[in-house]
């Protein structure tokens, strides 16, 4: 990951790891996640049209060429222009009518065909001239400049050949790539059998919203969070529990839930304090614990391994720090287990609206939103002050995240820094 700044030393600082904390860099994370999930295995045959949000498991090719045929571009008049001799202006008569959908006669001599968008070139005819450039006249029509062989043809083949390769393997599966398919005569794609994920939410303090809550507790903000977060085709959200803060209860919990999901999610219980389990019944049960805390702002807790087969992602409790850990580490890896290419929403660089002014030492990622362009053309973003990682309120009011450079104590209004936009719902 790269982070600009417009001018100050070399690096950002993200790649490094906070060394007096032995934190693992967000790149590091990343890579790990990326060298140590495999794709799920099974796949399943679709209808294109029934295959939006999925993932090609295979490559696509194109059955037939594309167009099948010599065309006409527009409606006009097909015309051999070897038949048009001597100084023009032509007056040739019309012989036929070609809609679209509908075989041509062959054309010859010195006659034309009316012809219709899409519609067969006739045998015999290599240009069409448009309507607007010549002038009817009963059954006849008047051509003033001579047309050049091929003029307003759509060739067979020239979009496509047959067999060419038209979606890679690991391409998502959207609106578009159901476009190509259609035209290219594929009505079946194979894709990865939708992911499998649970979610557990830990914190006796947490109640949902609209029920009963006493005021020691709080409003579950994480459930429903990531539970809107999940919806979506390609993935199966197989269970969505609430775990109690007590080792001897996570552990059986934990464990049936792994049991039957490719992605586990947990939030809350991953820290040090004496009321965090959830990573104490993880080492209970052997879990491959792979990193535990990255050197980000907030969110540093988050942690990742597998457990009884299943990936597991640990999301800090905090619901700012959820979300944002969401967004950096648990889309990397539901891109990596459905076998997903790119790396999603692509990032791009934007200016600060304001000074900021932080504590460095770690990289941040704060909420904000795009508000236009300044003068020179450069995006602008627009944020609040400072962030807190149990805070969401300000969140419906951002469109991206931009990222703070680690050793960055100060950046001026008209910094230059990354913006990653949020997926779209």
């Amino acid at each position: 990951m790269t982070i600009l700044q417009p001018i100050g030393a070399e690096g950002c600082g993200c790649d490094r790891r906070d060394a007096a904390k032995a934190l693992l860099s967000v790149d590091d994370a990343l890579a790990l996640i990326g060298e140590r999930t495999r794709p799920v295995d099974e796949t399943e045959l679709l209808a294109a049209g029934h295959a939006l949000g999925r993932i090609l498991a295979e490559p696509v090719t194109s059955l037939h060429m594309v167009p099948p045929f010599d065309n006409a571009a527009m409606d006009g008049y097909a015309v051999a222009t070897s038949a048009l001799t001597g100084p023009g202006p032509w007056d040739l008569p019309v012989t036929a009518r070609i809609p679209a959908g509908r075989e041509a006669a062959p054309l010859s001599g010195p006659r034309v065909s009316r012809i219709f968008t899409g519609a067969p070139i006739p045998v015999g005819a290599d240009a069409v001239v448009m309507q607007e450039d010549v002038r009817r006249a009963g059954a006849a029509i008047r051509i003033g400049c001579r047309p050049v062989p091929g003029l307003n043809i759509r060739r067979a083949g020239s979009e496509l050949a047959a067999g060419a390769l038209v979606l890679h393997q690991g391409r998502h599966f959207g609106a578009r790539e159901i476009a190509v398919c259609a035209a290219a005569g594929v009505a079946q794609v194979r894709v990865r059998r939708r992911l499998r994920i649970a979610i557990l939410v830990t914190g006796d303090e947490i109640r949902q919203a609209g029920g009963d809550r006493s005021k020691a507790q709080i409003w579950d903000v994480n459930t429903p969070m990531l539970r809107a977060l999940l919806t979506r085709p390609g993935i199966d959200l197989v269970a969505v529990e609430h775990g109690q803060d007590s080792p001897d209860r996570l552990v059986p919990q934990i464990a049936e839930l792994a049991g039957t999901a490719d992605l586990l999610i947990t939030t809350g219980g991953i820290s040090v304090g004496e009321e965090d389990h959830v990573k104490p019944a993880l080492q209970a049960m052997g879990a491959d614990l792979i990193f535990s805390g990255v050197a980000i702002k907030p969110g540093k807790p988050v942690s990742f391994g597998h457990v009884r087969g299943a990936s597991w992602l640990g999301l800090p409790g905090n619901p700012l720090s959820a979300f944002i850990t969401w967004m950096l580490f648990g889309e990397a890896l539901v891109r990596r287990l459905s076998g997903e290419n790119g790396e999603g929403v692509a990032r791009r660089h934007v200016i600060l609206s304001q000074d900021i002014a932080r504590r460095p030492g770690r990289c941040e990622f704060r909420p904000a939103r795009c508000i236009g362009f300044d003068p020179h053309g450069r995006e602008v973003a627009s944020f609040d002050p400072e962030t807190h990682s149990s805070r969401v309120a300000g969140l419906s009011g951002a469109s991206g995240l931009i990222f703070l450079p680690a050793d960055a104590a100060f950046l001026p209004a008209g910094a230059l820094v990354e913006f990653q936009p949020f997926r779209p719902n």
